[in-house]
């Protein structure tokens, strides 16, 4: 074309490296909602704004701090939570575990790799879960974490949760085809930040 210069050099691009311009722009992005978020969404230099527009800026600021309140929390860890969070909590890890985790990275069970079919009633197993969950759903997302987190859950967060819950030593020792114990592994009194003890 005659738009373009004659001496364009040719540049062999690896291609790794536009994944990796994606996921800087993924990131970008990321933060960039990030700042509006924090700052209001405001746009300008500090100082153009007139006291009528402050003062209703100020009052739109504390709704959408309201709003944002309501629209978006963390998700509790679920051992935090009570009736009737907890159950709501449970049964969508329950869909997760049954409809993702199972069918997709649990091979049959064995003694070196144990699983229990009723793995909800053993309260670490729910912990792990949950937090591997919690990682799941952020570390899938590519508009928040780019094209690396599955990758990164992968390493990060199910190897080691899977590693811990079927070791031979772990909450499912007690439990083989026709048996399920929950009790075998609950400590004595202990001290826990979740519960008090009455003395």
């Amino acid at each position: 074309m005659a738009d373009e210069p004659e001496d364009v050099p040719e540049l062999d691009v690896p291609v790794g490296m536009f994944e990796d311009i994606e996921d800087l722009k993924a990131q970008v992005a990321n933060l960039r909602s990030l700042v509006e978020q924090l700052t209001g969404g405001e746009e300008g230099e500090p100082g153009e704004a007139s006291a009528d527009e402050a003062e209703s800026a100020g009052e739109e600021a504390a709704a959408d701090e309201d709003s944002e309140e309501e629209e978006w929390q963390y998700p509790p860890f679920i051992l935090l939570l009570d009736p009737p969070e907890y159950d709501d909590e449970l049964r969508a890890l329950i869909e997760w575990v049954e409809g993702v985790l199972v069918p997709g990275y649990l091979a049959e069970p064995s003694a070196d790799a144990r699983w229990c079919h009723l793995w909800f009633e053993h309260p670490v197993a729910v912990a792990r879960l949950h937090a591997c969950w919690l990682a799941w759903q952020e570390l899938t997302d590519p508009a928040t974490c780019g094209y690396t987190g599955p990758s990164v859950w992968h390493r990060d967060h199910l190897d080691p949760c899977l590693r811990e819950l079927r070791a031979p030593n772990g909450p499912f020792t007690g439990c083989t085809k026709g048996e399920h114990q929950i009790n075998h592994r609950l400590p004595g009194a202990v001290p826990s930040a979740w519960r008090q003890l009455d003395g």
